[in-house]
């Protein structure tokens, strides 16, 4: 009889990363296949046949996938109609006065997913506390259903004033839109936040209703062709906010996949930090297409309740994730005042980098990484790609020349730019937020990470990076780890001083009862079933509030609040004030438990040391070429040390380290790399050294 096994599958831009867990033997496989986004299913069932897992056999199955945030990239999505209260039509396309780049001349708001030609309005009105103003005319929704159904629209969002306090009106502006329109999609705001601020309520609703048919289609299509193979086990989806999501619920509010890609990542490092005891750390996941930076801090992921796709907000709970576009297929190229730029403009799957030899012919990071040194032709990628240098060297000419450099000073120099736009992306989520790189370290995986990762450390004064086993897939590993989550929310602005404290156990009893509901019907046993509740807490006459977890509710309520907000304010912003607090928002999780896979450990050297496979040549200058050492990853035992120079392959990454660092194999087979702390300048960095003239 086969072994019964768990498999994880995270699509990606450029390539799908495959973990394949037998937990009768604690055996982890990891794979690569490349990503087809012609046909998206098919990358995922050639992922399934790489790892060799049978669908029958397969008792959970753990998908990721960028479809929905590829509908928005390319704005592919479905033809959208909003449907809001009568004088508020132009919500959406007003969105706030505040803008990210006030000073930035050259600023162009992003296009809108829907024009005001199709927004309509339907006569009625609640006020915020709930209370009737102005009855639902069914007769004008009736009018506005026809208009929709007529008008060849795929998808509608729902989005009435202060339906986050009564939402009986967009409830039956559904029945009638299933009535009138019954091919049409619908989302309904207070499904997806019962929160306050109109705009955002309604922006997320928009993205909701865009991408719905889209993603609700293809998970239809891959669970029929999952059916066929024999496969009957437990689907789950990777969630933005960091869990994981049925496919069921997944067709229904596919707005919680938009930023899940990097999820499985964060997931994944929160859950590997408690193995390595390492309870702060900064995680950089760099795939072929993007880099995500995050932090995970006493051993949680750092969540955000206010997300943005491209300016456009998403109320729904998510990982705090700065995204950059610097992934092994970043283009470099000139802009229009001559100079050298990387990303974020990619070559994708088709036709990727030069050296895959399917057609590129402009110049990509991984190009860069082969011309210099830090990949080679000796180690074929996923163990099948055999990089072509001579393709990545005619491609990095073609920029070379108009600049009068080398091919191979072009290549340091792309390096260069991607790692400063790394070192950007971390300050971006530590020194911004008041906290010092130094007291981390360094988490680094996907497919790129290694490449880029002692560099980026050297530059911010990290002192250890930490290699994941599986670098490469390490996301769709962190993807197994990940509970079924539900979240419920419901704004209820009060003065901390004036809480009711039998209102506010009221409320929550509310929405504990609703993740309760969710959690049953997904089948979750109640020993299987927890509630976490949390407060968002802000000082009055503030925009933004810091999400606490919700003490008892008795006597000492208002002050534990009080005291856990100032040490977390304190934490975020390096700040606390004197002003009144006040709570905005009641939040409950409901978190479906899943068995957590246990992650084998390495056995010890008993003697000699690890094989040097031999050497690789790095082009440090246009003088000078170094002998890195060669080493094979799966060959590395528990204590074995390595100091550098060195390059470490794997089969679904690359990991270079240099001069003066030093690599020590972990008990998980981690690679822990100490990094030389001494001050290094751009034209003495191994990594720098004639990128910039």
């Amino acid at each position: 009889m086969s072994e019964r096994v768990r498999v994880a599958i995270d699509v990606g831009g450029t390539f799908t990363d495959v973990v394949k867990l037998t937990p009768a033997s604690g055996e982890l496989r990891f794979e690569k296949v490349p990503t087809t986004p012609s046909a998206p299913t098919d990358g995922v069932l050639a992922g399934f046949s790489a790892a060799e897992a049978t669908l029958e056999d397969i008792v959970m199955f753990n998908h990721g996938t960028t479809l929905g945030l590829n509908a928005l990239l390319t704005r592919t999505g479905a033809r959208t109609a909003i449907v809001s209260t009568a004088g508020f039509r132009d919500v959406y396309l007003l969105g706030r006065t505040d803008r990210s780049a006030m000073y930035d001349i050259r600023y162009k708001k992003p296009a809108a997913l829907v024009e005001r030609a199709d927004t309509f309005e339907v006569v009625e009105r609640s006020y915020f506390d709930g209370t009737v103003a102005t009855p639902l005319d069914e007769d004008d929704a009736r009018r506005v259903a026809s208009e929709i159904a007529a008008g060849g629209y795929a998808s509608v969002a729902v989005t009435f004033l202060h339906s986050y306090a009564n939402a009986a009106h967009e409830a039956r502006m559904r029945e009638i839109l299933e009535e009138v329109a019954p091919g049409v999609d619908v989302t309904l705001s207070h499904e997806l936040a019962r929160e306050y601020r109109e705009y955002e309520r309604t922006s997320t609703t928009v993205l909701d209703a865009y991408i719905k048919p889209i993603v609700r289609g293809y998970l239809d299509v891959l669970e029929d062709e999952l059916a066929q193979g024999g496969f009957a086990g437990r689907f789950l989806m990777s969630r933005s906010g960091g869990g994981a999501m049925t496919a069921a619920a997944a067709k229904q509010q596919p707005v919680n996949l938009i930023l899940s890609g990097p999820a499985g990542g964060v997931i994944g490092a929160a859950a590997f930090s408690k193995l390595i005891e390492t309870p702060n750390l900064i995680t950089i996941d760099m795939g072929g297409t993007s880099l995500d930076a995050s932090l995970v801090l006493d051993h949680e992921p750092l969540m955000h309740q206010g997300a943005e796709f491209e300016g456009l907000p998403i109320t729904t709970p998510s990982l705090n994730i700065q995204t950059i576009g610097a992934g092994g297929g970043s283009l470099g190229y000139l802009d229009a005042a001559g100079v050298l730029q990387v990303g974020p403009q990619s070559a994708g799957a088709m036709p990727g980098p030069a050296s895959y030899g399917r057609g590129g012919t402009q110049p990509t990071f991984t190009d860069a990484a082969l011309a210099v040194g830090y990949l080679g032709s000796d180690t074929p990628l996923g163990g099948t790609l055999v990089l072509d240098e001579e393709r990545a060297i005619d491609a990095l000419a073609t920029i070379a020349g108009p600049l009068g450099f080398g091919e191979r000073a072009l290549a340091r120099g792309m390096l260069r730019i991607s790692t400063t736009k790394i070192v950007g992306a971390v300050r971006g989520i530590t020194v911004e937020l008041g906290l010092d790189p130094q007291d981390f370290a360094l988490l680094s995986f996907g497919g790129g990470g290694g490449l880029v990762a002692v560099d980026v450390a050297r530059e911010l004064g990290i002192p250890t990076v930490v290699v994941p086993p599986g670098q490469g897939a390490f996301s769709a590993l962190g993807m197994l780890m990940a509970d079924v989550q539900h979240d419920f929310s419901r704004t209820s602005i009060t003065p901390l001083l004036d809480i009711d404290a039998e209102q506010i156990a009221a409320s929550f009893a509310a929405l504990e009862a609703q993740a309760v509901e969710a959690l049953e019907a997904e089948g979750f046993a109640e020993s299987d079933r927890r509630l976490v509740r949390t407060i968002d807490v802000r000082y009055m006459g503030q925009e933004h509030s810091v999400t606490v977890a919700c003490p008892p509710i008795g006597d000492g309520f208002a002050a534990a609040v009080e005291s856990s907000f100032a040490q977390l304010h304190e934490r975020q912003y390096g700040h606390t004030m004197s002003d009144p607090v006040e709570i905005t928002t009641l939040r409950v999780r409901g978190v479906g438990v899943i068995d957590k896979p246990s992650l084998p450990t390495m056995a010890d050297r008993v003697d000699g040391g690890p094989e040097r496979l031999g050497d690789r040549i790095v082009h440090l200058s246009d003088d000078e070429q170094t002998v890195y050492g060669l080493y094979s990853r799966e060959q590395l035992l528990m204590g074995d040390r390595i100091p550098g120079p060195a390059v470490i392959t794997e089969h679904t990454a690359t990991t270079v380290m240099h001069a003066g660092d030093v690599l020590t194999v972990g008990r998980y087979g981690e690679l822990v790399i100490a990094i030389e702390t001494e001050p290094v300048t751009a034209s003495d960095s191994p990594a720098l050294e004639g990128a910039v003239r």
